[in-house]
């Protein structure tokens, strides 16, 4: 497969030498994606998409998210408001969200260690941290340190 500099290009070739028919539900969905920075859900995905491609229908949009999942573009995490998904490349991190204000922010692995750590010692339990959102307080929703 020849280099491009248009991610979409290459995981359009990822999937297409794969085996994979190129529709145009495919790709729009694949552009819409490899152009998100951060996170995004299937709801605003399907938004999204079809303000380009009318007519794509939820199932199209998962049975994509699930390939780009299987290809390694992808990874999606639970958070507060459902599953989101992003660029495998942007890094593996633990999510932080406030169950208040919808805050977000993450951690990077190595800052979660000491979490891993703890969680490792209780009957040798493998936790992958990046699967889902830690929900807590904010400091601003917290309120003043008692």
């Amino acid at each position: 497969m020849q280099a491009t500099s248009n991610p979409s290009d290459s995981v359009l070739g990822l999937l297409k030498a794969g085996g994979l028919r190129m529709t145009p539900q495919r790709r729009a969905i694949v552009a819409e994606i490899m152009a998100t920075k951060g996170h995004i859900s299937p709801t605003d995905l399907a938004r999204r998409v079809r303000a380009r491609v009318p007519g794509v229908n939820a199932s199209t949009i998962y049975r994509t998210l699930d390939l780009l999942e299987e290809y390694g573009v992808l990874s999606h995490a639970h958070l507060e408001a459902g599953a989101e998904y992003h660029h495998r490349a942007e890094g593996r991190h633990v999510h932080l969200t406030c169950s208040n204000c919808g805050w977000e922010d993450a951690l990077s692995l190595q800052e979660a260690g000491a979490l891993q750590k703890l969680i490792s010692k209780h009957r040798a339990f493998s936790p992958d941290l990046t699967h889902f959102a830690i929900s807590g307080l904010c400091g601003s929703c917290r309120g003043p340190s008692r």
